[in-house]
């Protein structure tokens, strides 16, 4: 098999190229635009399969170096965390309780419902956990951390199962939220509660910062002023020990320097500006993303773990179609929040991220769901769902 590595560069011009690859099939392909399916994840699978056959066949096997995808990740939540303003906070207070309760929830039944069906399929359920909220909410990172912790206790292989779950998840998550949510937003007739729902308050940030071309490098600067200084705050972070995503520092220098501006009016953030970088890169995100994929992984999978993996898929439609619709309000903003549910439900914020922002450039931008999902999503998701994780290794295991 010829092997053939690509650098930083290479790796980003060819995500780009798959990225408008996806654009052009669906403007092809009405389906694919009807339902919301984002570019990078059209393109992405197209080749993922490409990849996946050639490498079936012992052709070609590509590395990529995936430096300027967490990069771009960075950059795509500092962007995120310059809409995060005290009166947006404010307006989200309850409506934050209520969802992060929902996640947790979801985590739970995750595990609960891996371990009830290992034990049905007769098989471990440490081995179920391999397709729980492990690759699911937890994605990659999770999936590196807990694997070996579960070969350790006899799992062998587990942190590939997991890795493949993981994976499965990606794209489970990319494909499912798009679709979900149009699907709510034009079944439920929701286009009419955007203005009862949300007063415009990012109709109103758009028109006091209006995209000016001179202004998109002043915007790159405190995009730039805000990654330097999370650095710090991140540093800071882990000196209590726990894990956090490497972004959340720059989220955090991002939310004080709008606010400073705010109050102050000393600052004027671009945030129009910032918007369109932001969705820029995260767009490169997922296409590095989505060429990454090794999806000879899943092939790997036994029955029982596809069945597994089905039963998550089933699991996170139904939380996300009847319980985070339903609970978080039965109106556009719930539509929103359920396809970014499915994103980092099943695969990562980000997914998530790319989900809404599909819906929200064919619709209207959802403040909520832009403020809520990036802060349950990032912030809590994890550390309580490894936390979760351990109660129920500890409980099987012993």
């Amino acid at each position: 098999m010829r092997v053939i590595n690509l650098d930083m560069y290479q790796t980003m011009g060819l995500a780009v190229v798959v990225l408008l690859l996806g654009s052009l099939l669906k403007k092809k392909i009405s389906f694919l635009n009807k339902y919301c399916v984002p570019a990078p994840v059209v393109g992405g699978l197209l080749y993922a399969v490409l990849m996946f056959v050639l490498h079936t066949y012992n052709i070609i096997e590509v590395h990529y170096d995936e430096t300027l995808k967490n990069i771009c990740m960075v950059l795509f939540f500092t962007s995120v965390g310059f809409q995060a303003n005290v009166k947006i906070l404010k307006k989200g207070g309850v409506s934050l309780i209520v969802f992060l309760t929902i996640v947790i929830g979801l985590i739970f039944a995750q595990n609960g419902l891996s371990i009830l069906i290992a034990k049905f399929l007769g098989i471990d359920p440490l081995l179920g956990l391999c397709t729980a909220s492990i690759p699911m909410v937890g994605g990659h990172g999770t999936s590196g951390a807990f694997g070996p912790i579960l070969e350790d206790l006899g799992i062998n292989g587990a942190t590939t199962l997991c890795t493949a779950a993981a994976t499965f998840g990606l794209v489970a998550g990319s494909l499912m939220g798009g679709p979900l949510g149009e699907w709510l937003i034009r079944k439920k007739d929701l286009l009419g509660t955007i203005e009862n729902e949300d007063p415009g308050i990012i109709i109103e940030e758009e028109k006091k910062h209006q995209r000016h071309i001179s202004m998109y490098a002043n915007a790159s600067y405190q995009l730039a002023i805000a990654v330097g200084l999370g650095t710090i705050i991140s540093w800071l972070l882990s000196k209590t020990g726990m894990t956090f995503p490497v972004y959340i520092g720059a989220m955090i220098v991002a939310a004080i320097m709008r606010n400073v501006g705010e109050l102050t009016g000393k600052i004027t953030i671009h945030m129009g500006e910032i918007n369109d970088i932001g969705g820029i890169c995260l767009s490169i995100f997922l296409g590095i993303a989505m060429i990454t994929l090794k999806l000879w992984q899943l092939a790997d999978l036994a029955l029982p773990m596809i069945v597994l993996l089905m039963g998550q898929f089933v699991l996170m439609f139904l939380v996300a179609r009847f319980v985070v619709f339903n609970l978080m309000g039965r109106n556009y903003d719930a539509a929103i929040l359920a396809a970014g549910t499915c994103g980092f439900g099943m695969g990562a914020t980000p997914n998530a991220m790319a989900n809404m922002q599909v819906l929200s450039e064919k619709y209207s931008p959802s403040i909520k769901a832009y403020i809520l999902v990036p802060i349950v999503g990032s912030m809590f998701a994890d550390f309580l769902n490894s936390l979760i994780i351990t109660f129920f290794i500890n409980l099987l295991s012993h």
